[in-house]
This record gives structure tokens, sequence and C-alpha cells, in this order.
């Protein structure tokens, strides 16, 4: 499906999927998320969001879009971050809901469906949790990334957003003018982005359910334990003074 080609037709889903130099892994990710959504009869769309990458992820892609029908690229000329990557993505979705999912496929498309419940008992964002216990959920965790995500989970619910156990699992689902209102409002680009869109909903009365989704460690994270680390916090910090002051104003 060529970009410019994608018209206004409404859509049951719309798969917004950045990514960064992933032509390796984004192949098994495109079909076997197309495959689920066509066996589940769903008009759907997958928009995968290149983040500036420069091993050909974009040309992969399109290439795939000969088979996969729905599938098209959203290309940024330069790396801006992972956040500005999914906002691009989501403000260019048609879909009545928006599903943003991970390029390394680490949480199954089929969790797809829990999260789905959750929007049809009322809340307007699904967010999947690898920190809440759940019937039928699988794990599986390098010790190192364990730690490091309850640190940050923990700074994340003292200093932003209190009462949400994982805010950066990378499989969330909203329903659409939620996401349009959420991700137009963030500035956000780095990992935290998650962070303020959540935040952003608290503060906007935008219902947000929690729901344990399976999840695998999938190896090449393009997180840094360390620098990206630094970063994050440095955000968080950033973003607790916007939503505040949004809030107040």
């Amino acid at each position: 499906m060529a970009d410019e080609a994608r018209g206004a037709i409404e859509l049951d889903l719309s798969v917004v999927i950045p990514a960064f130099n992933e032509r390796d892994r984004l192949p098994s990710t495109l079909t076997e998320t197309a495959g689920y959504l066509r066996d589940r009869g769903l008009t759907f769309e997958i928009l995968v969001a290149d983040d500036g990458s420069t091993d050909g992820t974009a040309e992969v892609v399109r290439g795939l879009a000969d088979d996969i029908a729905g599938l098209s690229v959203l290309r940024a000329d330069e790396n801006r971050g992972k956040g500005d990557a999914v906002r691009r993505g989501v403000l260019a979705a048609r879909g009545r809901r928006i599903l943003y999912a991970d390029a390394d496929g680490a949480t199954p498309i089929a969790e797809l469906e829990r999260l789905e419940e959750a929007l049809a008992a009322g809340a307007r964002v699904a967010v999947g949790s690898r920190a809440l216990p759940g019937p039928g959920i699988s794990r599986r965790t390098r010790l190192h990334r364990r730690v490091m995500g309850r640190v940050f989970a923990r700074l994340v619910q003292q200093l932003v957003v209190p009462g949400i156990a994982d805010t950066q699992c990378g499989f969330k689902l909203f329903d659409r003018s939620a996401a349009h209102e959420l991700f137009a409002a963030s500035r956000t680009n780095g990992f935290s982005f998650d962070v303020e869109i959540l935040a952003l909903a608290r503060a906007r009365g935008i219902p947000v359910a929690e729901v344990a989704v399976s999840w695998r460690d999938v190896p090449r994270s393009r997180v840094s334990l360390v620098t990206d680390s630094v970063a994050m916090l440095a955000d968080l910090v950033a973003i607790r003074r916007r939503v505040r002051a949004g809030a107040a104003g």
C-alpha cells in the first residue's frame, strides 16, 4: 500500500510500530501481526514509523507491502526518538482503535484481545503490563532488565503516575479520539513518552486500565541501561512539570 494512497476510510484497527534499524526483526513481526488480524476478519492498517533508520528498514517494509495489504511506512529523515515516531504514527492512524506495539514482537499480537476487553469494559486506554499477574500469563526477562525496570517504575509512581505498575511495556491500545488527543498534546520524543501519555490521560480524566500480558525479553534492546536511564530520569522531571503546569492552567 503506497504511503500517499492510504485514503480516509475508517478501519477497525491501526497498528503503529516504531522502528529504528529493524530490517532484520520486522518481517516476522509484520507477517505474524497481519496474519492474526486477517484471521480475525478485522479491517486494519499497519503503520511502521521509521525513525530515520540507516539499514534499509523503510525499503524492507515497502517490499513487504506487496504481500501484506494495509502495510505502509512513515519515514523520518533523521533519528528523532521513539516518542516522536509513535506520535507520527498515531496521528496518521485512521482506525477506530489504535494499537502501539514494539517492532521486536516481545508481546504476542494475540494479547490484543486482553486489551480489547478492557476497552469494552469502559477504559479508553489499555496498558499492557509486565508487572501484574494474570491467568495464562508467561514472561521471560533477564535479571538486570527486571531490576532496572522496577527501579524506573518506582520513580514513575512517586513522581508522575501513581497506581500504574508498568508504564513502559510497548503494547498499548487506545480508542482513536483519546489517542489523537493525548499524542497531539505530548512533547516527549525519547523512551519516556509512555509516561507523559499516561500522565496526560490521568490529568484529563481519560480512563486507563492496566492489563497483564505475556511478554518475552528479546535480545538487542534499543534501550541503554546507563545512558537512557539518565535521560529518562530527566524526562520524568520535565513531564511532571509540564503536566502540573497544564493542569494549573
